[in-house]
């Protein structure tokens, strides 16, 4: 039975836990072929067997090498028959504290896989996009064949916390490229959309370093906070509908969240 991704081919960065592995399940769940990347090689092992064999593929690796960028590309192609048509930008790390308490030794890290990982994917599959065609300036039948970039950026992105301005300023930057991006690429056909979750539980505030206390009773007075789950299925919203309609920026919160 024909499933409404069932003619795609999906990449997926940070598919290793998180929001990346459930936007992994639930795009293969509708029927897209999913490349997998993360640095964690045994857990995308684990998740190509939930999903099948047959219908993923694993590229492990830094997603802010650009060899590991290619590469996962290169394995849609290869796995598959052909690009992918839908990347889905979103591996990432936070970092708890603002740009007067925030570890310094952590700043390039977290910048060069946020902003520079984030930019050489989007550029990677957008030239790969273009490569590929349709292009309506041709005059070529796009509407037969969505394109999608989905890019993860965050709520601190759009609105200022004082507490997390370090990562912020990197999801700034981030929002800010994905709706360049979105521009430029509009006229071809490609849709770029910006998704920007608020809070999510997940193993992203422990890895942050985020005071287990102090953002756990800020999570429960906002209980209940939002589940990777709910952000695949907006992904999986976006990505199904047709060729001409465009849902180019979303944020997502808990309704009780009320900043930022």
């Amino acid at each position: 039975m024909e499933t409404p991704l069932s003619d795609r081919i999906a990449v997926v960065s940070g598919a290793s836990a998180g929001i990346g592995r459930a936007i992994a399940l639930d795009l293969a769940r509708l029927g897209a072929r999913v490349v997998l990347n993360a640095r964690r090689q045994d857990r995308l092992e684990r998740l190509r067997e939930e999903i099948g064999p047959a219908r993923s593929a694993l590229a492990p690796g830094d997603a802010a090498d650009p060899k590991t960028v290619d590469g996962m590309l290169d394995v849609a192609r290869t796995q598959f028959g052909r690009d992918a048509d839908l990347v889905v930008v979103n591996a990432g790390r936070g970092l708890a504290g603002s740009v007067f308490t925030s570890d310094t030794s952590q700043w390039e890290e977290m910048i060069r896989t946020n902003l520079l990982g984030a930019a050489l994917l989007m550029r990677s599959a957008a030239q790969r996009m273009v490569e590929a065609g349709p292009d309506p300036e041709r005059g070529d039948d796009w509407l037969r064949s969505p394109r999608d970039i989905i890019v993860l950026g965050s709520t601190v992105g759009r609105h200022i916390s004082p507490f997390s301005s370090m990562y912020g300023s990197t999801k700034f930057a981030v929002n800010s490229l994905a709706e360049a991006l979105r521009r430029e690429m509009a006229p071809r056909g490609i849709r770029v959309s910006l998704i920007e979750p608020g809070v999510v539980r997940s193993e992203f505030q422990q890895v942050a370093g985020y005071d287990p206390e102090g953002f756990g009773a800020f999570m429960r007075r906002i209980a209940p906070v939002l589940e990777p789950e709910d952000i695949a299925r907006l992904v999986s919203f976006i990505v199904s509908q047709p060729a001409h309609v465009h849902i180019n920026d979303a944020m997502i919160r808990a309704v009780r969240q009320e900043y930022p």
